[in-house]
């Protein structure tokens, strides 16, 4: 599991669960181990349809927002 750093930019949109809360997998949304998710989507999924994290969403995703 990725753990955040505070020397690595990060979208504003990128919150971390920080505990892992057990639920039954969806099998129509891509598996993440980073526990993270999208505040504008409410989803492990961002705008854009990919996976969210520490390591994915970067200034290279259009959805990216700078904090």
């Amino acid at each position: 599991m990725s753990v955040p750093r505070l020397d690595q930019e990060r979208c504003e949109n990128l919150r971390w669960k920080g505990l892992f809360v057990g639920v039954e997998p969806d099998p129509r949304i891509p598996q993440s181990d980073d526990a993270c998710w999208c505040l504008e989507t409410q989803l492990c999924l961002g705008p854009d349809g990919e996976a969210v994290g520490f390591e994915g969403c970067t200034p290279q995703r259009k959805c990216y927002k700078a904090l």
